[in-house]
């Protein structure tokens, strides 16, 4: 294959660690913990792995470890840094002990049931090193729900001597973890589980995980992309720019990529919730700038929006609500041929009010939220084209309001989409050095003996020799809700808080990014090599959580 010279010259990277990882390693464990919410429901389904302590390593004495094989599976959509886990958790097993075994598994956690892996030898991880992708052994959604799934991974496990597998995921891959890891130790089957918190949505995060992996890679790139049309549109002067980000459950990505970029508007989902707005809400204030802004003679602009928007306006939610119960295992609806046989077998089956939101959408907004769900029985938000929505109802109040006389600018609008062009990005230095200590982390999570955690580490607005290593057990982070259903125990997912600092910069600064052209920042493409204060910076979000400026 051949390489570019960044490849050639991201190979040759270290990542930094905290410095307790050069000396010897004690590990100190903190009082019993319990679940975010439904603490008695989670006990009863997590006995053996319920009430754990947190976990911090520090140095200590000098201790030896036996040998161990371990198995890693990458699970769920791709994030950047990835590979950077595996090397750390390879780097940290081999350092300690030479003889150590790393396997993967092939293709998600299908790899583990389905007996597919591969050793991951020197040759192999020293290929991928701060490279983006999940590539090296790929990646799947199967859900590791079922006991004979359970059984299986064991089966090969033994054969294969494997002490502990590694879960590299999102919120779902890791409550699938724990599950796992559950299962393991009711059995005493000497199988320990350990996960690691991967998403580019940034919705896996709490008072020990201040963020997912993948989430700076991400909103960079797409942050330089929102900086180069934000110069385009400038300098053309006849745009607006409709540009809906990926996060399907919270608006961590629009609102970090608002702070890189400051944009005319940015529509954060959980702020549309809080106030109870509605479509025609979120079409008045965009109308509002858009007015403004044409009586300065400035046509032109920039409007972020979040993947998830409609499952955040209260009626929508409530409807979409309806039919993932609805069309969770509906047969009936569908064996049903055409789209208007669809469309009234739901119209009968849901309620008033969620029937008059449903009648009045366009009929291809109201067919995407009918469209297959994801394995976990939600609405495939992806698929909902929010931003050609609202394109079209912008465009057609404008045009009533012009034939009114009160609107005398000209509209024209673009749509984007930025998803998958961050996904699988070469890690930043951030990343690169987060993932790499995540890793090795988990390595040593293993040799302790620990199972159902989650790898940890904090403190991640101060030099990388200064961050915290430990471990978050799995069930402190998990709450009750339903999916498909039913209800289900799942690791709580971080929305933006409004009270937070993150959201009161922008509330504080969106007036004026909304009328000035000299607030727009263009943050380049990601920097690997040069001053720190350009190649290592975290996001914005993370500086203002721990009261830094920006």
């Amino acid at each position: 294959m051949k390489k570019s010279p960044l490849q050639i010259a991201r190979a040759t990277y270290q990542p930094k660690l905290p410095a307790v990882f050069k000396s010897s390693i004690a590990m100190n464990e903190g009082s019993a913990t319990q679940s975010v919410a439904n603490q008695e429901e989670i006990k009863a389904l997590f006995p053996n792995t319920y009430g754990m302590p947190i976990i911090k390593f520090t140095e200590g004495a000098s201790k030896s470890y036996p040998t161990m094989a371990v198995g890693v599976i990458l699970s769920g959509g791709q994030a950047p840094g990835g590979h950077n886990v595996i090397s750390g958790l390879f780097d940290g097993l081999k350092k300690l002990n030479p003889d150590n075994k790393l396997y993967g598994f092939l293709g998600g956690p299908s790899g583990l049931t389905d007996h597919k892996y591969i050793e991951l030898t020197s040759d192999i991880i020293n290929e991928y090193r701060n490279t983006g992708g999940f590539d090296i052994i790929g990646s799947g959604r199967t859900k590791l729900e079922e006991e004979s799934q359970f059984e299986a991974g064991e089966k090969i496990c033994k054969e294969l001597g494997i002490k502990a597998i590694v879960i590299i995921g999102g919120d779902d891959s890791n409550t699938n973890a724990c599950v796992l890891a559950e299962y393991y130790k009711r059995k005493k089957s000497g199988i320990q589980v350990i996960g690691c918190p991967k998403t580019i949505d940034g919705d896996l995060k709490n008072d020990m995980i201040e963020t997912s992996f993948g989430f700076d890679t991400a909103c960079k790139v797409y942050s330089e992309l929102i900086g180069n049309i934000q110069r385009d549109a400038n300098s053309a002067k006849k745009y607006w720019h409709f540009i809906r980000l990926m996060g399907r459950s919270a608006s961590h990505i629009t609102l970090e990529c608002a702070l890189q970029s400051q944009p005319n508007i940015c529509i954060v989902s959980e702020e549309v919730e809080a106030k109870n707005m509605t479509l025609n809400d979120i079409v008045d204030d965009i109308i509002k700038v858009i007015v403004n802004r044409a009586e300065h003679g400035l046509n032109f602009g920039t409007i972020l929006i979040p993947e998830g928007l409609i499952e955040f306006i209260p009626a929508m939610k409530k409807l979409i609500a309806e039919l993932n119960d609805l069309l969770a295992n509906n047969d009936e609806f569908n064996s049903l041929n055409t789209d208007d046989e669809k469309r009234q077998y739901v119209k009968a089956k849901l309620s008033n009010d969620s029937r008059l939101v449903y009648s009045d959408l366009p009929k291809g907004i109201a067919k995407q939220l009918t469209l297959d769900r994801d394995p976990h029985g939600n609405v495939q938000v992806s698929l909902i084209e929010t931003e050609k929505m609202l394109i079209e109802m912008v465009a057609k109040r404008l045009a009533a309001m012009k034939a009114q006389g009160s609107y005398k600018g000209k509209f024209s609008a673009i749509h984007h989409f930025f998803g998958y062009e961050g996904r699988c990005a070469v890690p930043s230095n951030f990343d690169a050095d987060y993932c790499y200590s995540l890793g090795y982390t988990a390595s040593v999570l293993i040799a302790e003996g620990k199972t159902g955690y989650m790898s940890s580490v904090r403190n991640l607005t101060e030099p990388a020799e200064k961050w915290i290593a430990g471990g978050v057990p799995i069930t402190m982070m998990m709450n009750m809700e339903r999916r498909n259903g039913v209800m289900k125990p799942v690791i709580q997912k971080a929305l933006v808080r409004l009270d937070g600092a993150p959201f009161k910069y922008f509330e504080a600064h969106r007036i004026e990014w909304a009328n000035e052209d000299a607030s727009y920042v263009y943050p380049g493409p990601i920097q690997y090599y040069g001053p720190s204060e350009v190649c290592d910076q975290p996001t914005r979000t993370l500086l203002l959580e721990h009261g830094k400026k920006i």
